[in-house]
């Protein structure tokens, strides 16, 4: 039961990001850091994206996904369809890897150390719903800043 409620948090969040990414209202600016910050609206999709499909899709689903975590956060201006698709395929992932993850194994240790430690499934499920919750907010604002700098 525990897995279908990280499941639905966590489908229902990364359409909250789809729903982010497209409402920019310049997709310009989606690529252009905050004043004092370094990681773009862009750069922090990427960063889920990539972290779900490893952490979910690959270690939990086998997906064969290698990520290549550098490049979410150095790539510039990659297309809102090209995110979109990246972040279509991150949800198949994620949905293929719930449906086949064996209830038995939320206890079990997660095949990833987590902040350096071994730690069960259910921690790191819960750990990547804070982190992905996290980064969501962030992407947030980032979004209603500039979309307020172009009314």
């Amino acid at each position: 039961m525990m897995q279908l409620h990280f499941q639905t948090i966590i489908l229902r969040d990364l359409q909250k990001l789809k729903d982010e990414i497209n409402s920019y209202t310049n997709e310009a600016t989606m690529w252009q850091p905050l004043p004092g910050t370094t990681n773009t609206g862009g750069n922090l999709a990427l960063h889920l994206i990539g972290n779900l499909r490893h952490f979910i899709g690959a270690e939990l689903g086998n997906s064969g996904y290698i990520r290549e975590r550098e490049a979410e956060f150095n790539s510039l201006n990659v297309p809102l369809t090209t995110l979109n698709s990246l972040l279509e395929t991150c949800i198949n992932e994620v949905t293929h890897a719930f449906y086949q993850l064996d209830p038995e194994r939320m206890s079990a240790p997660f095949p990833k150390e987590i902040g350096g430690q071994t730690r069960e499934t259910a921690f790191a499920l819960l750990h990547l719903t804070g982190h992905l919750s996290y980064h969501l907010g962030q992407i947030n604002y980032h979004r209603r800043y500039f979309n307020s700098q172009n009314s």
